[in-house]
Formats: C-alpha cells, structure tokens, sequence
C-alpha cells in the first residue's frame, strides 16, 4: 500500500472553517471530492463538496480502519457501488443534517402505513392499523464487530467519507436520492436509522445507487418480535417484501437474528 497518502490531502475542504490535523494516523489511497451538480434538483445551495471518494476499489480493511477512527476524524466511512450515477455524476441533493431532529420514526411509520389505502402487501397479523415501533433487541455482539464483518464481505468496493456525527445521518449529509421515489426528502430515512441505532444497533456500512447495507448487532430473535421490525422495513423500503416474500410474515422469518438488513428501492 505504497500509495497511501496523509488523511489530509484532499479531504479537508469537506470541512468548512478549518483543516484536519495532519498528524491524523490514517491514510488514504487517491481520492477525489464529489460534488453536487447544480443542475441536479437541489434541497439547498451548493456551497461544497458532499463526500470524499476512492478512485477505485478500497484497499482491505481500510473500512474498518476510519470506522475505528471515526472519533479522531470526525469522517464516517461507506462502501459505495462503482456506478457513475449517482457519485461521479453529482446526482445528489445534501439536506441539513439538522432537519433530521424534525422528524420522529414513530410518526413516520405511522403516516405511510395510514397511506396506504390499498396495502402493497400482506400486512397480516396488523391489518389497517400501524403496530408503532418494535421494542429494542438484545445486543448479541458488539455492533463495531459486526460492521466491520459487513465491510469485509462488501470488500472490493469504493470507499467514501462523509464528515457526520453518525453513520445515519450520511444518507441526509450526502443527499442520497436511492429512495426519492418513495420519499422526497431523505431526511426521515435518516432519521428512521438513527432509531435503529438506537434499538438494534444497526451501523451503516454500504450505500448505493438505490441500495442500503446495514449490519445488525442487535437483531430481533423471535418470531413475533421480527413482525414489528418488519412492520418498519415495510414502510422504510416497501421493495423489500413486495419483491421480497411478499407478507411481514415471510419477511420476519427472514430477519430473525439476522446480521445484516439490506434494501433496495426500484
């Protein structure tokens, strides 16, 4: 890895106002900023780029190496698809990761379940009326261990760094537009994260053009248990049943104790 260069070298004009320490200890291979495109549609003005990108595949356990240095750095990590649309493209729209505090998970599984006056999917056993958000899980490891298995198994991939507090709130600081079909602003998205951080400790570790990768340390392990998360997932990306085994029920079976939640939008 004789490539590798300072963490400081491209990096800082993420950061407004100040630079990065250059004594940071970790480095990086060649990169370039990304920045939205004007004439993409735009949530604010363009005042800097969004993220920070490899200009190819990450070297092995680079992931995990700015994951573990996320408190020195301020710069959560991602692994993103190849795809020029959206990074290279700049087909991104950041929203201020302040908006995110707007948003409550709970009110927002409950406003797209009540919109939905023919259900794309069985929602048996809950039928019309929303079953609110499941109750936390049980830690079954350590949650910097199970993103860090995740990103082995997305090894090969680009590495992006975005500068946010939480790997939730990347979705809303890079202005992510994977599942602007099923909501415009991806601000609640983050927010609906932000929970499951909270509750199942959920660390997000891929992102593409209309995919999320998340690995899971707290999952749910009973049946029941795994209808209310799937009673989420359901208002968080429909796709992931309707495509999917098609009922919360086939999807919850799906989810008991698994390590990883991956959903796609089309």
């Amino acid at each position: 890895m004789d490539d590798l260069e300072p963490l400081t070298a491209g990096v800082d004009e993420l950061f407004s106002g100040h630079a990065l320490d250059p004594s940071l200890s970790v480095t990086l291979p060649p990169g370039y900023a990304v920045w939205p495109d004007p004439s993409f549609p735009q949530h604010q003005g363009v005042t800097g780029p969004a993220l920070w990108m490899t200009e190819g595949p990450a070297p092995p356990g680079l992931w995990a190496r700015f994951h573990a240095a996320h408190a020195e750095t301020g710069l959560w990590p991602l692994l993103l698809d190849d795809s020029a649309q959206p990074w290279s493209a700049g087909q991104i729209a950041p929203e201020p990761v302040a908006e995110i505090d707007a948003y409550d998970p709970a009110a927002f599984v409950a406003e797209v379940w009540a919109e939905w006056f023919e259900p794309p999917i069985d929602l048996t056993p809950f039928g019309r009326y929303s079953p609110g958000l499941a109750p936390a899980g049980r830690l079954r490891e350590d949650p910097g261990a199970a993103a860090e298995r995740l990103s082995a198994g997305l090894a090969g991939r680009p590495l992006g760094l975005v500068p946010a507090a939480r790997g939730a709130d990347v979705l809303a600081a890079v202005g992510w537009q994977g599942a602007s079909h099923h909501n415009a602003l991806t601000a609640p998205l983050s927010a609906v994260v932000r929970g499951w951080e909270d509750r199942f400790g959920v660390r997000v570790v891929g992102l593409g053009f209309d995919t999320l990768e998340l690995s899971v340390a707290a999952p749910p392990v009973t049946f029941r248990h795994a209808l209310r998360v799937a009673a989420e997932h359901a208002t968080f990306c429909p796709e992931v049943i309707v495509q999917g085994p098609g009922s919360l029920a086939g999807h919850a079976e799906q989810i008991r104790d698994a390590r990883v939640w991956s959903f796609r939008w089309e």
